[in-house]
């Protein structure tokens, strides 16, 4: 039912914003140029594209719909690769949970209907973790370490935040290596070699955009870290004829302050908050909605402290120290969203799902039936109150996306795009009446160009 659900909302023409800002807009003018070309003007064309890629396939034979499916895709398989892992930890009624607790969250089913590009980063995060963890079962072999890199640098070339997943990786390989491995006197260079392998073999797999960014802007991961890579020093012989301003980006607090006008604890309750207070398309409230329980439920994955087995204890540590410094990391960034944490989203589940797990084991401890049986729907009010959260988000995006009428036949492509975006009209206008060397100014219409021609 929930994947039909999301196949029905997908099946309506692109409107939502990123898709026709970037997401399909710039393998767009890729394909009618006929390959990748400088676009000055849209700084997030120069963003690493592994998923646009794939995108192209089916935009070149004029189906941008199916770009949405693509991108469901890779919600599937981080569902598939967290039932996998919860069904060998603990059962196979655990992994379902789990998988459908993933893939009903409101922010995945959001990304699930829309061409983005956050759902790849998620899984070749989460696949990236897990390999790291088979490769602390096969006694720290170099083919799992291998892999595992190989999926950190797909990661990186989807997305930047995926910078954040291979810089916390990195260190997690040498840590693991050096905690968990004799040696003797190779103390330091062995884990620093396997992070140093780790990182070069990302690299390596990120490095067609870094090289394209090189050459055409000086800077590997161009339009971060500019002042870097392209240093504004003039030699004293040189006459500055205008200096244009950088555009100052200010710290996550400033502006927040500036722009919502939010009080200091209220800043500081944003790692609470965004568990609670998330709205679609707002950005003062994360621009996405996640499940309330992602916060409550994985305190229980460590109680009682000496829980299941060393290998598994290990990696609950390990997953709630991945959210936790991913989190931390992005945290500082101008805007707080939902998206651009979202590789989080895959160990808070797993953790959860673990804390349902020490709940249950709890409840059955108790002494006397009444007890047990109290426990026990303690238990399934916990399952039930976070799919319920799940399932009625996913009600009201039949509401919002209204795939029906198009689906049905009584709104055509075009009466369906107007609907939701006003500027579509004027657009066809543009693209059937004026000449191919008309310059158009766009003003507010939120750079969504992807329908000019």
């Amino acid at each position: 039912m929930l994947i039909l659900s999301i196949v029905i909302l997908s099946s309506v023409p692109p409107v939502s914003k990123d898709a026709l800002v970037h997401h399909l807009a710039v393998p767009k003018l890729f394909l009618e140029h006929g390959g990748f070309y400088e676009i000055p003007s849209m700084p997030f064309s120069y963003y690493p594209m592994n998923l646009e890629l794939l995108y192209m396939i089916p935009l070149y034979f004029g189906q941008d719909i199916l770009p949405k499916f693509i991108h469901f895709s890779f919600a599937l398989l981080t569902g598939w690769l967290i039932f996998r892992y919860l069904q060998a930890r603990a059962n196979t009624t655990y992994g379902l949970l789990g998988g459908i607790f993933f893939l009903s969250i409101p922010i995945i089913i959001k990304l699930s209907i829309t061409a983005y590009v956050d759902l790849g980063v998620i899984f070749f995060s989460t696949a990236s973790i897990f390999l790291l963890f088979k490769w602390m079962e096969n006694g720290f072999r170099w083919g799992s370490l291998i892999q595992s890199a190989l999926l950190c640098g797909l990661a990186l070339g989807t997305k930047y935040n995926g910078l954040i997943t291979f810089f916390l990786l990195t260190l997690l390989v040498a840590f693991l290596h050096s905690r968990y491995v004799k040696h003797g006197a190779h103390r330091l260079l062995r884990p620093l070699g396997c992070a140093a392998l780790f990182s070069l073999l990302a690299l390596v797999v990120f490095s067609p955009w870094m090289i394209r960014n090189y050459i055409g802007k000086g800077n590997p991961v161009y339009p971060l870290y500019n002042e870097w890579f392209n240093s504004r020093k003039v030699a004293s012989n040189q006459v500055v004829v205008r200096k244009i301003p950088e555009k100052k980006n200010h710290g996550l607090f400033t502006y927040r302050r500036a722009i919502y006008k939010e009080k200091w604890w209220e800043m500081a309750l944003l790692p609470v908050r965004i568990f609670f207070q998330g709205k679609d398309g707002n950005p003062q409230y994360f621009d996405g909605k996640l499940n309330p329980f992602l916060f409550f439920l994985p305190f229980f994955a460590f109680y009682p402290i000496r829980d299941g087995p060393d290998p598994v204890r290990r990696e609950k540590k390990i997953l709630m120290l991945f959210a936790l410094l991913f989190f931390l990391l992005s945290l500082f960034t101008r805007d707080l969203r939902i998206r651009y944490v979202a590789p989080i989203i895959p160990a808070l589940v797993i953790l959860s799902v673990f804390g349902l797990k020490n709940i249950r084991e709890m409840a059955l401890r108790y002494p006397t039936k009444t007890a047990r049986r109290a426990g026990f729907m303690v238990v399934c009010l916990l399952v039930a109150f976070p799919l319920t959260i799940n399932a009625n988000y996913i009600l009201h995006q039949f509401k919002e996306v209204e795939p029906f009428q198009y689906i049905k036949g009584t709104l055509s492509r075009d009466e369906y795009i107007s609907k939701h975006r006003r500027e579509y009209p004027a657009l066809r206008y543009i693209n059937d009446h004026l000449p191919n060397d008309a310059s158009i100014l766009f003003v507010f219409i939120g750079k969504r160009g992807y329908y000019s021609d």
